[in-house]
């Protein structure tokens, strides 16, 4: 495989990039949270979109390729927010093992 060429220009959104920051609930339990890594810029590409029902209510998931510059801190559970849209990273790779860009699975949520 060829190396990928990007345009700078097309990685013309900007996304917080936040991990797991659970807290305790001071009763034995844990309260699910996030917190902020860093923010970046970033290029979304939809993929597929899929509805299904959840609780009685119809959810719509979108999938996504997030392409961003390369980063060693990045993980499977961190997730990319863009305002209130919210994009779980479900998994990512290297496109040309260059060390340049990561291209991030993610799923998003919405109702």
């Amino acid at each position: 495989m060829g190396a990928v060429i990007l345009d700078p220009g097309q990685f013309s959104e900007r996304l917080d990039l936040e991990m797991r920051a659970d807290a305790r609930d001071g009763h034995g339990g844990i309260v699910p949270g996030f917190a902020p890594v860093t923010s970046l810029w970033a290029r979304i590409e939809p993929v597929a979109a899929g509805e299904e029902e959840r609780a009685d209510a119809e959810v719509f998931t979108v999938t996504h390729r997030i392409w961003i510059r390369f980063r060693e801190d990045i993980a499977a559970g961190m997730r990319f927010r863009k305002g209130t849209r919210v994009f779980a990273i479900r998994g990512f790779h290297d496109p040309d093992e260059t060390r340049r860009y990561l291209v991030c699975r993610c799923m998003e949520d919405g109702r």
